[in-house]
C-alpha cells in the first residue's frame, strides 16, 4: 500500500472533491451547464471540484505552483514543484449520466512527473503512484499487462470530437490497430484509460490533442507499473506535443509502429 505523505495529501484532496461530484452526479439532469466550445462543456460541478482541489492542495503545499483546467497556471514560490489538475475528466460522460469520469492530480517535480492520483468516485477506485514507490489501486500493487501477442491485445483511444481537426488521420490509425488487435475501446476519459493501462486492463492507449492535466497522473502510473509512455515521435515531450502512446513494453513498441503507419 502506498501511503507516503505526498500521496496522502493527493488522495485526501481527490476524495473530498469526489464527494461533491458524486452528489452532483446524482442530480445530473438538474445541473447548470455552460458551453465553452464545440462538444466541450463545463459544469457547475466541475468548477466546484476545482475549487476544492485548489484549496486542499494549497493548504497542504502552499508554495507549490498549479496548472488547472479552468483556473489555468498559478505560480508558486517553489518553482521545482507543480500540480497538474483535472477536476473532472470525462465531463461529457458525467453530463450524460455515464459513470466513467475521474479526478486526476499529477505532481511535476523539476520538469519530470513525480507522483499521480486518479480517482473514480463512482467506483471508489483510487489509482496512485509515486516515483520509485510503484503504482497501486486501492492498496493493491499494479503491473502492466504481460501480453505480447498483438492479436490478443486490447487497446483504448480517444476520438477527435466536434470542432477538432484530425478525424481522417485518426481513422487511418484506427484501421491499422483494429486490423491486427483484439479490439479498441473508447470510453471518453483519458486519465482513466491511462490508469487502466497501468492496471493491465488494456495493453495500450493512444490519443492526440490532449492537455498536460489529461496525461500527467496517468504517465507516472504507467511508468511505475512497468510500462512505457511517449509522444507519437517516441520522445517524452507529451505535454508540449499533446499526443501520447502508452502500453506495456511489447505493445508500446507495436502501437508506435501502427499509429505512425500510413493507411492502406
Amino acid at each position: 500500500m502506498l501511503r507516503t505523505p505526498l500521496i496522502n495529501v493527493m488522495t485526501a484532496a481527490a476524495q473530498k472533491a469526489g464527494r461533491g461530484l458524486v452528489r452532483d452526479f446524482g442530480e445530473v439532469e438538474h445541473l447548470q451547464v455552460s458551453k465553452k466550445g464545440p462538444a466541450d462543456f463545463v459544469s457547475v460541478a466541475d468548477r466546484k471540484a476545482e475549487k476544492v482541489l485548489f484549496e486542499e492542495l494549497q493548504k497542504a503545499r502552499p508554495k507549490y505552483g498549479l496548472l488547472m483546467e479552468e483556473r489555468g497556471a498559478v505560480e508558486g514560490s517553489d518553482t521545482s514543484n507543480r500540480w497538474l489538475v483535472d477536476p473532472l475528466d470525462g465531463t461529457t460522460n458525467f453530463l450524460h449520466g455515464i459513470p466513467q469520469w475521474a479526478i486526476s492530480i499529477g505532481l511535476e517535480r523539476d520538469g519530470q512527473m513525480f507522483a499521480g492520483v486518479i480517482y473514480n468516485p463512482v467506483t471508489d477506485e483510487m489509482f496512485a503512484a509515486e516515483k520509485g514507490q510503484g503504482a497501486f489501486l486501492n492498496g493493491r500493487r499494479l503491473r502492466v499487462s504481460a501480453r505480447r501477442d498483438l492479436s490478443l491485445a486490447l487497446f483504448a483511444t480517444g476520438i477527435p470530437f466536434q470542432g477538432r481537426e484530425g478525424h481522417e488521420p485518426f481513422l487511418a490509425q484506427l484501421a491499422e490497430v483494429m486490423a491486427v488487435s483484439a479490439g479498441v475501446r473508447r470510453y471518453g476519459a483519458a486519465s482513466l484509460d491511462l490508469a487502466w493501462v497501468a492496471a493491465g486492463r488494456y495493453e495500450g492507449f493512444w490519443e492526440q490533442n490532449l492537455k498536460p492535466w489529461d496525461m500527467a497522473a496517468g504517465a507516472i502510473l504507467i511508468t511505475e507499473a512497468g510500462g512505457f509512455v511517449t509522444d507519437f515521435a517516441g520522445d517524452r515531450d507529451m505535454f508540449n506535443r499533446g499526443d501520447i502512446i502508452a502500453g506495456n513494453p511489447a505493445m508500446h513498441a507495436a502501437l508506435c509502429k501502427l499509429v505512425k503507419a500510413p493507411a492502406g
